[in-house]
């Protein structure tokens, strides 16, 4: 499992004074300031930061030695990361994207189905974005109970039941 996840990502500035508009990606949106002090994504800078207000899309926040329009500009596009350990526990059937990336994907006979890219939601929900050697672009799954009946992040992998012809060249 990781040691950081992402948990929201700056947009910009935020007015004149130094604010940034914060985006949370966190269950709860404002958990976010929870977590502080929060880094980017290789873990060299680190972001004390305080919610001011909602705005539209997000949070007005303010971070530690950010003080100016510019200063805030300039952090754009940053995604902010917390220790995997400050995080709440999730229920069992509840996972955290991080954990889920980078597990190998069988079919419910065994059979290797690909490894977890990355987890997507177009706004019909979660869909596990599976490459492999077999597979000539990825393929996206649902990620429900019927057709990932088992994750075990223990051993690193996740059963699938596939929809039939999702996988090509026989797969389920």
């Amino acid at each position: 499992m990781e040691t950081r996840v992402c948990v929201g990502a700056i947009a910009g500035a935020f007015g004149v004074r130094g604010e940034v508009r914060l985006k949370s990606f966190c269950a709860e949106p404002e958990a976010i300031a929870d977590y502080a002090p929060l880094t980017d994504e290789d873990g060299d800078r680190q972001f004390d930061l305080t919610l001011s207000r909602a705005v539209k899309n997000g949070f007005a926040a303010r971070i530690k030695g950010v003080s100016s329009k510019e200063a805030a500009d300039a952090l754009r596009g940053t995604r902010l990361y917390a220790e995997r350990g400050r995080l709440p526990d999730l229920p069992d059937d509840e996972f955290y994207h991080a954990d889920l990336i980078g597990l190998i994907v069988l079919d419910t006979g065994g059979a290797r189905l690909g490894r977890v890219k990355a987890v997507v939601d177009y706004g019909a929900g979660d869909l596990l974005e599976i490459a492999g050697p077999g597979l000539p672009e990825p393929v996206l799954l649902p990620f429900t109970r019927e057709a990932v009946p088992t994750v075990d992040l223990t051993s690193g992998r996740i059963i699938a039941d596939p929809p039939e012809g999702l996988f090509p060249d026989g797969g389920p």
